[in-house]
């Protein structure tokens, strides 16, 4: 376990966090118990809406009687960080000190984003956070024999094939799962024991149902799609952390249905893109684009087919909006 308080005396990890109070840990302990932060505190060099984030290690004075009072927040590790307006230069952090993120997400109600995914696996890259993509609703093209009938969508598996595909290819991990047929429950249930991870993704692709089927003490709240809009409808209301009974910490997230990229420079951004990284020394001008310039080893690539179409385009877009993009809000 990673995430643990620095010094048990007064140190501890925040587990949650409701607006201006905060329930405190000293993990791997789970005693959870309140406090509050007394004046302005900010890490050194912040722009974040919310300076203290669950996972953040911080210290504190008082007692059972008097009240908890943070007064300082230790270094983090890493972080997932998100732009929080469109049109504001803040930022919010959704979670601090992590071991890795499951970014959830589904080929149908609701359809997956790639774009929104491949924001996402940037911020990851770029805040060094370690990252796994769970495809999950399995069932809706595997197929279901639990009920003696066969449910498999083959456009469905040609669309799951080529989502693998294409981000395996770019170096992640793409884990299949299904809460309603078990399909690869046990495989995350060994990827998260004993550490601090943490599910997010848009809202209705499941993230509740699968912390459920990890742990089903844990009863989180979940809620059918919109058939309406096909969209998920929002059950987490505030970033938590939960003990899991097979051992470690999960961080439950409300659900996302934009991702504001922050802070990057634009001559930096492909190298939060593990294919273009591997092998953009090998452009004739560096540093290099990978737009307009002659002898690009990435277009080349693409054009090869070395390189995802769609993911070249992910990285266009993201040059061309600096960072702009946004659906809605959490």
């Amino acid at each position: 376990m990673k995430t643990e308080a620095k010094d048990t005396d007064n140190s501890a990890v925040v587990v949650k966090h409701t607006g201006s109070h905060y329930l405190l840990s000293r993990l791997p302990e789970w005693e959870p118990f309140t406090a509050v932060v007394r004046g302005k505190l900010r890490l050194k060099g912040s722009s974040s809406t919310n300076p203290i984030a669950v996972g953040d290690v911080v210290d504190f004075v008082g007692d059972e009687f008097n009240g908890f009072n943070i007064t300082k927040i230790h270094d983090r590790k890493n972080c997932i960080v998100r732009r929080s307006t469109n049109l504001s230069r803040q930022n919010h952090v959704i979670a601090a000190n992590i071991d890795r993120v499951f970014l959830t997400v589904t080929l149908r109600d609701p359809e997956v984003k790639l774009q929104f995914v491949d924001r996402f696996l940037v911020t990851c890259e770029a805040y060094g956070v370690p990252v796994t993509i769970l495809l999950n609703k399995a069932d809706l093209y595997r197929g279901d024999e639990s009920d003696g009938e066969n449910l498999a969508d083959e456009d469905l598996a040609q669309m799951a094939a080529g989502f693998i595909q294409i981000y395996e290819g770019a170096g992640y991990q793409v884990l299949e799962t299904s809460v309603k047929t078990g399909f690869n429950i046990d495989v995350l249930k060994q990827m998260c024991k004993d550490k601090v991870v943490l599910f997010s993704g848009q809202s209705g692709v499941g993230k509740s149902s699968l912390v459920n089927a990890l742990d089903p003490s844990l009863n989180l709240k979940t809620a059918e799609i919109s058939q309406a809009h096909l969209q998920g409808k929002h059950t987490t209301t505030f970033y938590q952390m939960h003990p899991l009974s097979c051992g470690g910490f999960v961080v439950d997230t409300p659900g996302i249905r934009g991702f504001g990229l922050v802070d990057f420079k634009k001559e930096e951004l492909s190298n939060f893109f593990p294919e273009m990284l591997r092998i953009e020394d090998n452009c004739r001008f560096v540093p290099c684009t990978h737009t307009h310039e002659p002898g690009c080893a990435v277009k080349q690539a693409v054009e090869n087919g070395e390189i995802s179409p769609l993911r070249y385009s992910s990285y266009l877009a993201m040059l061309e909006d600096d960072g702009k993009y946004r659906e809605g809000d959490e």
